[in-house]
């Protein structure tokens, strides 16, 4: 059969499979083409950029967001070109607008007809396009500009976009909640036509440390928004626990059981947490709520019972004694009810604690360590020191009891 006449058949046995499939490009020519929807968008409060993206394919974190703090941020979609990220902030910082980033690299891109891509600069400008070859694709493939946001997408339902952008002027609370929102409301209004596989949220700001940067990702899941949805409570509640902690040492009680509350109904099935959450609980004198993270704990994951020697404080408690057998504990679990005391701020249960374990023969350089830093506290500074020299002594690598005594010796 003539190559043309081929060629063409199969260009018609495509072009009526569109209704069915992906799209015409990756089935017909072998390209790397997502189905994909993203919002780009910049805090000038607190002087963030953030993109959500989510697409039919897996890992679409990992080439589609690219962002520089106090440069700005490219998404870069569809057939996706990691140059218009790489080469676009790099022209940013030289000064060009967003819109001449972008041109500059589409302009030395032969495939720029089956890219989409948008960007926000340093103050919030947005610009996007959306390659030729798209509008033959299954569904909408378009872009809506806003104030300080940009969202695109490909091979959508009608009303996608508008959804994405009605819901992230609407939403409250910091950059990364309402990029989420946003996105959410993509899905919810159709997504994509050809289904969900991943998603991700990447939040950098100037004033950002790297703990509070946002990087999440669901690389591959039935249903990415839930399980994003479930890392941006996690990255949340695990910041409002440390609240909680410390509105409590600062003796703000109403703050820190306000922020234990939302805590606990952010960080439901993180059973890592349980520990810290009961802790909070024990430190507002609640143990009863305490129990119930612990149990729910060992319910969970069997596992977790690695975490009841910290709880040996609530040994004498009826529901405790069958879970706290501190006759079987190691000495690493001795050390452990020592640190959990001491974190309690009870010293002096340290104190007898330490000693009663040394006169059983039941020692080591942490048990004196922590012995040493409990008198540290109580202002008893020759026992201190002794401790911390018999911590050493039995270990010279034990860095905590160097630096506590070095300083206890100035």
């Amino acid at each position: 059969m003539n190559y043309k006449i081929q060629l063409l058949l199969l260009l018609g046995l495509g072009l009526c499979f569109t209704a069915h499939t992906q799209n015409l490009p990756s089935l017909v020519l072998d390209k790397n083409i997502n189905a994909t929807f993203s919002i780009s968008a910049y805090d000038a409060e607190t002087q963030e950029w953030g993109i959500a993206v989510a697409t039919n394919n897996i890992c679409v974190g990992n080439s589609t967001i690219y962002i520089k703090p106090g440069v700005g941020a490219f998404s870069v979609i569809a057939e996706t070109e990691p140059e218009y990220g790489i080469r676009g902030l790099e022209a940013l910082k030289k000064g060009l607008s967003v819109k001449e980033a972008i041109l500059q690299t589409k302009l030395s891109d032969e495939a720029s007809h089956y890219r989409q891509v948008a960007g926000v600069d340093a103050k919030g400008k947005a610009y996007a396009f959306t390659g030729e070859a798209l509008k033959y694709w299954n569904g909408s493939s378009s872009s809506h500009i806003g104030k300080d946001y940009v969202v695109m997408g490909n091979q959508l339902g009608s009303e996608v976009l508008i959804e994405m952008s009605k819901a992230f002027e609407k939403a409250k609370g910091t950059l990364a909640e309402r990029l989420l929102q946003s996105l959410i409301a993509g899905q919810d209004a159709g997504g994509q036509i050809s289904g969900k596989q991943s998603a991700a949220i990447v939040v950098k700001g100037v004033d950002n440390e790297w703990y509070n940067q946002i990087d999440l990702r669901v690389d591959n899941a039935k249903n990415p928004m839930v399980e994003l949805q479930t890392l941006m409570n996690y990255h949340y509640g695990r910041i409002r626990l440390n609240q909680s902690l410390y509105a409590q040492q600062e003796g703000n009680r109403q703050r820190a059981e306000q922020k234990l509350n939302e805590a606990e109904a952010m960080l439901q099935s993180w059973t890592g947490m349980y520990a810290k959450i009961a802790l909070a609980n024990i430190k507002l004198g609640k143990e009863d709520a305490a129990i119930d993270w612990i149990k729910k704990g060992l319910d969970e994951n069997p596992n977790w019972s690695v975490y009841l020697p910290a709880f040996y404080v609530l040994r004498d408690n009826p529901e405790m004694k069958p879970l706290v057998n501190s006759d079987s504990f190691s000495i690493t679990d001795w050390e452990t009810a020592m640190v959990m005391l001491s974190n309690l701020g009870r010293e002096l249960e340290v104190i007898a604690l330490g000693n009663t374990l040394i006169a059983k023969k039941t020692e080591s350089s942490y048990v004196h360590f922590l012995l040493g830093r409990s008198y540290h506290y109580e202002k008893e500074k020759e026992k201190a020191i002794l401790h911390l020299e018999k911590a050493l002594k039995l270990d010279p690598e034990n860095v905590e009891a160097q630096r506590l005594l070095a300083s206890l010796n100035e």
